[in-house]
């Protein structure tokens, strides 16, 4: 049975809205056919032209296109060295795969806390992990903020510790004039179809450091390679030992995984990131918006940005003050969803899963996630969204908040 509206009226809006949609247009449509009618549909040249583009874009010295935004994360963990027994530093407000990319190594997460205004990981509480065992810390720039880059940083440098950046949420974003991509050891884009540009799915895994590099590409492709410097020439058992490779010849380094990007995926994302300038500005403009309409609007708590930061966002969060509102965020999210605007929530804290429990994990570990996570609310937020929609999140939002306000 359909919910009527939180007054027993029409709802705000006729049809549904949800947070987040893919934009695609011609453009992207002309882009993906020249592909299929082409002689390459993976391995091909369109993988190589977005590497270029993304480098270009963000200023990264080398990237290295995957699959998925998981595999991202997976191969910068074997390029940072991450093995078995290591630990690895990382942010609960995440989706799970920040933190499942280092149990994939065999390494172990712990979980810092975050600032409770900018709801990324706190550098304070980074430092205050830090063991014997710690090998990198893998920051988030959640929502599409970047993280506190230069203290994180310094903070890596001084313990010796590889610094991993979870770009998901933030390409087209800048910190201090310098483009998320090209400021961490390592850092990751997800091209899912929620993000600012996509494939699809697809990722990538951007760093100034050759020997990285290098290895992205060993992991990305089983650990088979035909780069000498990567072979052991004197197993060369099938050429009779000649120190000279064929040049049909290649070896399996190291075990790897196939997390190659296709032709079409990546014709997609470079067509996407054609827009990617438009894609920011439209964004920016929502936040405004929102901004300028709930910033003081009773029961609403906003997220506080850095001045470093010149943010493009992914998601838009809403704080709800539950003490005024004298409600559960179950009843804002139900009523919001009766006006047709149908929200999420980002995140649940990882290590609250039944597979993070059973790992030993337990609440309280990170306090200001943990009181965040009760109280927030992802409403849409897309480059798509026109005027009207805006106007009629806004206005949703308000008669939602302001009805239990009066209660």
């Amino acid at each position: 049975m359909e919910r009527l509206a939180i007054d027993g009226g029409t709802p705000v809006r006729k049809t549904p809205i949800y947070y987040g949609h893919q934009f695609v247009d011609s453009d992207d449509v002309e882009a993906v056919v020249k592909v299929l009618k082409s002689d390459y549909l993976t391995c091909g040249p369109a993988v190589t032209e977005l590497e270029k583009r993304l480098c270009g874009i963000t200023g990264a010295g080398y990237a290295a296109a995957v699959s998925n935004g998981t595999a991202a994360l997976h191969a910068a963990c074997y390029a940072a060295g991450i093995e078995n027994g290591d630990e690895v530093i990382t942010t609960p407000m995440t989706f799970a795969a920040s933190a499942n990319c280092v149990l994939y190594m065999g390494a172990k997460p712990v979980f810092a806390d975050i600032d409770p205004c900018t709801y990324n990981i706190s550098p304070e509480s980074i430092e205050k992990k830090i063991s014997g065992r710690t090998k990198a810390v893998i920051a988030v720039d959640f929502t599409g903020q970047a993280a506190q880059l230069d203290e994180i940083r310094e903070i890596c440098h001084r313990h010796q510790l590889q610094f991993i950046e979870d770009g998901a949420h933030s390409i087209g974003t800048a910190y201090k004039g310098k483009s998320v991509g090209s400021i961490a050891d390592l850092t990751t884009f997800s091209f899912h179809p929620v993000k600012t540009v996509t494939g699809g799915e697809g990722g990538a895994v951007l760093t100034n450091d050759r020997r990285l590099y290098e290895k992205l590409l060993l992991f990305r492709t089983h650990g088979i390679t035909r780069n000498k410097s990567f072979m052991d020439l004197d197993s060369k058992l099938e050429t009779d030992g000649r120190r000279t490779p064929e040049e049909w010849y290649y070896q399996q380094a190291d075990l790897g995984y196939n997390y190659r990007l296709t032709d079409i995926q990546a014709a997609l994302i470079t067509s996407q990131l054609g827009k990617l300038s438009r894609f920011k500005d439209i964004r920016k403009k929502i936040v405004k918006r929102y901004n300028d309409a709930f910033a003081d609007f009773p029961g609403l708590v906003l997220q506080k940005e850095i001045e470093e930061s010149d943010t493009v966002r992914h998601i838009y969060l809403l704080q709800l003050d539950l003490q005024s509102l004298k409600v559960g965020r179950e009843e804002i999210y139900a009523a919001l969803k009766a006006e047709n605007v149908c929200c999420n929530v980002h995140y649940i804290p990882v290590y609250y899963f039944p597979y993070y429990q059973n790992l030993g994990y337990r609440k309280g570990l990170c306090p200001n996630a943990e009181k965040l996570y009760e109280r927030i609310l992802t409403i849409p937020l897309y480059p798509a969204m026109t005027d009207e929609d805006v106007d009629s999140v806004i206005a949703a939002v308000k008669k939602v908040v302001g009805f239990y306000l009066k209660r």
